[in-house]
């Protein structure tokens, strides 16, 4: 599945949890779905837990 449909389909979720549910249901689907993406970004290996915890004027390797 490309990245547009993904995001389609995200955009879709927000669209309906904001019409149905309101503001607040609105920013709960927003927030889990930021969680599940990071999430998901550190099973793939693509962030490390490191990368939230680094100090800013430490440099990168």
């Amino acid at each position: 599945m490309s990245l547009a449909v993904i995001g389609m389909i995200a955009g879709m979720a927000l669209a309906f949890a904001g019409y149905f549910g309101g503001f607040g249901a609105f920013l709960l689907v927003a927030a889990l779905g930021a969680v599940g993406f990071v999430v998901g970004r550190l099973l793939e290996g693509d962030l490390d837990v490191g990368d939230f915890f680094r100090a800013r004027n430490e440099r990168r390797r």
